[in-house]
């Protein structure tokens, strides 16, 4: 692997018009009524949380795409061709699940082509390692908590005034990576003891 990368973890999520029950707060003796019209378009997200593999002076940086429906090969084609131009001729080891789309023929014939991509795979069922679940979950319970869009751009737009959010406070994508129990910088060489 190469030293000089960034680390960028990828997950997808999906999300409707349909709120995301949260507690909240209203009057005393007022129960807060959610209304919606039962709506079940759905959108997916893909987000791209990255951390530069030697120096942590350079930030986590954040990559985000929304769209209708659901993802397939073609669909996370566009997502990893977005990540390219985000990350402008840097080497990238990028982390993911094992959905199919991410492995399928079609993905690893255009992965085979990226001179500055690097692929690696998170253990199955372990989402707990994959700092792009706690940025989901930020979002479910912030922004969109309760939301009853009308449309999926009511949606899309709660979605990226957390995106803002996230971005605007740089400490909180590290929390993220720090919840997971990995770390990108280790505090000393690993083959060197504190005492030396």
């Amino acid at each position: 692997m190469n030293t000089r990368a960034w680390i960028v973890f990828l997950d997808e999520s999906g999300v409707s018009l349909l709120p995301q029950i949260r507690r909240t707060y209203s009057p005393r003796g007022r129960t807060p009524l959610l209304r919606h019209r039962l709506n079940w378009k759905r959108a997916s997200m893909a987000g791209a949380l990255g951390y530069h593999s030697t120096d942590p002076d350079r930030g986590a940086r954040l990559c985000f795409h929304f769209k209708p429906g659901s993802y397939d090969t073609a669909g996370l084609i566009e997502v990893l061709e977005q990540v390219k131009v985000f990350y402008r001729g840097e080497r990238v080891v990028l982390v993911r699940d094992g959905l199919s789309a991410h492995w399928s023929r079609a993905m690893r014939a255009w992965v085979a082509e990226q001179d500055w991509l690097t692929l690696e795979r998170l253990p199955a069922y372990a989402p707990e390692l994959n700092p792009v679940e706690l940025l989901w979950s930020s979002l479910k319970n912030r922004e969109l908590a309760n939301l009853a869009g009308d449309h999926l751009a009511d949606v899309a737009d709660a979605t990226e005034q957390g995106i803002h959010r996230i971005n605007a406070h740089p400490r909180l994508p590290w929390s993220f990576l720090a919840h997971t129990g990995l770390t990108i910088h280790p505090a000393h060489p690993p083959n060197l003891r504190k005492d030396q």
